[in-house]
C-alpha cells in the first residue's frame, strides 16, 4: 500500500510548484520496484507517463515528441532497478541506486533533448553544451533523489521498529 501512496504523491508533486528537479519520482520508482506488487509494476509507469502527457500538452502547452519515450524507458529501468532492491534494501544499495538513477536520468534526458530538439548543434560540442546547460539543475535533482529515496526506504524500517517497541512495551506492561 505504501508503494502506491508514494507513486501517487510523486505524481501530485509534479503538479505542485517545487524547485526544478526536486521531486520524489526516483524514490517512488525505486520503492515501488522493491516493495510493490510484481503484477502491478505497470502502475507507476502508467501514472508517471500519463502525468507527462497531461503536463506536456495541457499545462506547459508543448509539443509531444519522441524524447518522452526516453523518459518512459528510464521509468521502466528504474522500476527494474528497484526490483533488485527487493531482497537487498541495505542503505548502501539504496543510496547507490538513487545515485545511479540521478546520473542516468541526467545523461539520458539531456542526450534526448540534444538529439530531439534544435536547441544545440548536432555535434559533440552541442551535446556537451546540452549537458553544461543542465548542470545547474543536476545538484537539486541529485539532492532530491537522495533525500526522497532514503526517506521512502526508511519509512517501513521506522514503522517496524516503532511497532516492535510498542508491542514489547505493551507485553511488558501486561
Amino acid at each position: 500500500m505504501l508503494a502506491y501512496l508514494f507513486v501517487v504523491l510523486a505524481v501530485i508533486a509534479r503538479f505542485v510548484a517545487v524547485p526544478v528537479g526536486v521531486t520524489p519520482v526516483t524514490g517512488s520508482l525505486l520503492f515501488f520496484g522493491a516493495y510493490g506488487s510484481r503484477r502491478q509494476l505497470w502502475f507507476p509507469f502508467a501514472m508517471l507517463a500519463a502525468s507527462d502527457v497531461v503536463l506536456t500538452k495541457f499545462v506547459y502547452h508543448f509539443a509531444f515528441s519522441w524524447d518522452h519515450f526516453v523518459t518512459w524507458a528510464w521509468y521502466a529501468a528504474i522500476i527494474w532497478l528497484g526490483t533488485r532492491l527487493r531482497d537487498n534494501a541495505k542503505p548502501m544499495w539504496v543510496v547507490a541506486s538513487a545515485l545511479a538513477s540521478s546520473v542516468s536520468f541526467f545523461l539520458a534526458s539531456n542526450f534526448a533533448v540534444w538529439a530531439c530538439w534544435n536547441m544545440y548543434p548536432k555535434n559533440v560540442a552541442g551535446l556537451m553544451a546540452s549537458y553544461a546547460a543542465a548542470l545547474p539543475f543536476f545538484h537539486r535533482s541529485l539532492a532530491g533523489d537522495l533525500v526522497f529515496t532514503v526517506t521512502m526506504f526508511a519509512v517501513p524500517v521506522v514503522v517496524s521498529k516503532l511497532s516492535a517497541r510498542s508491542a514489547s512495551s505493551g507485553t511488558a506492561a501486561a
